[in-house]
């Protein structure tokens, strides 16, 4: 599909008809929200928003830095397995949520759906720490996660349509990898409230859960003034109040509604309608958009194997071939967590400069060579636990905005209506090959004992990368500083 050149001008009703879903209307909304300077606004957007990513840190790392605190209470005295059934639910919660919700976020619309699934993941998180059998705890983890799955569609689109084109690459990278930031804190979190001179650890892997919890609770009233996706709005039959929220945002931004007379906007024709049938949003993902669909596959299936096969076993490769005790494992695990956080912090602008094909394949490929050399170094050993958490980190500088730009692409690169869905559906398919046979995978190699199959492993894991790195650069679609509109015209338009 070609491109297309975008959005909008004010609204203006073409044919005036029974119903909204009947109405041809022609929008700058927009090419108005593009040309905003960034501002307070959305940084407070950001902020309300983008925490989601600190949230999941803060749980993926808490489930694993607890887990001995686990097997250890009295009151459940978890097995391996136990802790196995927990996390597996985990993930297919943060699986069948994305799915769920992010169906829903394209049907009823973004902010609902952001309200609605912090609350699932507030309550659930709180009520993990209230666990009292193996039953219960995997429900709660579950629930957690299809709150956080949901959280991911509803947030990722709700951020591409506020924020101007010319941030949105730097913007979605950073945001991403606050991932980091919470995996840091729940790090530090467990050395202090599993520490035995501090608090009873029966008492304290409770209290560490409670921290998402109260931390959800401040994000639910930080939220309550960010205003409905006027792009979705506008689609769904509901331009007045698009047009509302766009003239309470330029007031909020630059002082003044901007002036729509002078010629700088981009008009657009939609055809309103209430919902997308699901029939033809498989066409759109799978037909229409096919080459986008198998990029976006691409990049999300090797990132998630190369990330979640390394950082899952993490722990296993510290205590097992270079013996450190697993109570001192949370202090590598912050210069690990920095070195994720400040990749997209200091590349992520290159990817609205130099451009996302680009950006992407020099992380993907960056990515999979140095991993390819640091395994080598493992294997014949000569790196320490010290050097190789260094290697991870220069790694992971690299593959964390690559990791990054697969959810920004996947998220940017489909039409409006469907892109909520499109997000669930390529997050699911990555965090089901990432999650599931990733961890197994490097599990069984560890367990070998033998670094060369360790080894074996991650050069499986640069291949990958090396691959997308390919894929992305022959595929990826140039989205750099363009519209939404540009890149993806909705399905609604008209001629």
């Amino acid at each position: 599909m070609e491109l297309q050149q975008s959005p909008a001008l004010n609204y203006v009703p073409v044919v005036p008809a029974a119903t909204a879903t009947d109405r041809i209307v022609e929008t700058s909304i927009p090419s108005r929200l593009d040309a905003l300077p960034w501002s307070g606004f959305h940084t407070r957007v950001v902020l309300a928003l983008g925490i989601t990513w600190i949230l999941d840190g803060l749980e993926v790392t808490l489930a694993g830095a607890l887990s001995g605190a686990l097997k250890q209470s009295p009151s459940l005295q978890f097995s391996n397995l136990d802790l196995g059934i927990a996390n597996s639910a985990y993930l297919a919660g943060a699986v069948l949520g994305a799915l769920g919700f992010g169906w829903l976020t394209d049907r009823i619309g973004r902010k609902k759906l952001f309200f609605i699934t912090l609350a699932l993941y507030l309550s659930a998180t709180a009520a993990t720490a209230l666990s009292w059998d193996v039953a219960s705890y995997a429900l709660f983890r579950f629930l957690t996660g299809a709150g956080i799955g949901g959280e991911y569609t509803a947030i990722n689109s709700t951020i591409q349509e506020l924020v101007p084109a010319r941030y949105r690459g730097w913007t979605d990278l950073v945001i991403n990898g606050s991932f980091w930031i919470g995996a840091a804190m729940g790090a530090v979190a467990a050395i202090v409230l599993l520490d035995p001179a501090v608090i009873d650890p029966d008492l304290g892997w409770r209290l560490a859960f409670l921290i998402g919890a109260t931390l959800g609770l401040v994000v639910l009233l930080m939220r309550m003034w960010i205003p409905e996706s006027p792009r979705w709005l506008m689609i769904h039959g509901r331009p007045d109040e698009a047009h509302a929220i766009v003239d309470g945002i330029e007031r909020s931004v630059i002082g003044h509604d901007q002036d729509l007379t002078d010629g700088r906007f981009t008009k657009i024709r939609l055809r309103m309608r209430d919902h997308t049938p699901l029939r033809e949003v498989a066409h759109t993902l799978f037909s229409a958009y096919r080459q986008r669909a198998v990029v976006g596959l691409v990049l999300m299936s090797a990132q998630a194997f190369f990330y979640n096969a390394i950082f899952f076993t993490f722990a296993l490769v510290l205590t097992d071939f270079y013996g450190i005790s697993a109570d001192q494992v949370g202090w590598y695990l912050l210069p690990f967590a920095a070195g994720n956080f400040l990749g997209p912090l200091l590349l992520g602008r290159l990817f609205d400069t130099l451009g996302r094909r680009a950006m992407i394949m020099f992380t993907y490929g960056a990515s999979g060579v140095l991993l390819a050399i640091s395994g080598y170094l493992f294997s014949i050993g000569v790196l320490s636990a010290q050097g190789q958490t260094v290697a991870w980190m220069v790694i992971f500088f690299f593959a964390s905005p690559a990791a990054s730009a697969a959810y920004l692409t996947v998220s940017e690169t489909f039409p409006l209506e469907v892109r909520a869905l499109a997000i669930a559906v390529f997050y699911a398919v990555g965090t089901g090959i990432g999650g599931v046979i990733g961890p197994a995978l490097f599990g069984a190699l560890i367990d070998t004992g033998s670094r060369n199959s360790v080894f074996a492993g991650y050069l499986l894991g640069a291949v990958l990368m090396i691959a997308a790195a390919i894929v992305a650069w022959r595929y990826a679609v140039s989205a750099e500083r363009k519209s939404l509109e540009q890149i993806a015209r909705p399905l609604a338009y008209t001629e």
